[in-house]
């Protein structure tokens, strides 16, 4: 069975909307160390509410956008 990962793809936003992450910050709302560390993959959660904070922040109506799942790669591939 393959195996996946949930990816938040705040690296992506911030190119797509040309904008840093601090400004992402002061538009959501969410401590700017919160949204580095969902940025460099250093957390295993995201609330809910930062979800619904970043998609009105930028508009966005697919939770695809921020959310995304990705195949694992094992070694042995």
């Amino acid at each position: 069975m393959a195996e996946n990962r949930v990816v938040i793809n705040i690296n992506k936003l911030l190119n797509e909307y040309n904008i840093s992450l601090r400004e992402l910050s002061r538009l959501t709302d969410i401590r700017h160390a919160t949204l580095s560390e969902l940025a460099n993959n250093k957390r295993k959660s995201i609330y809910y509410d930062h979800i619904k904070r970043i998609s009105d922040a930028l508009n966005i109506t697919d939770i695809r956008k921020i959310i995304d799942l990705e195949p694992v790669h094992n070694e042995d591939d």
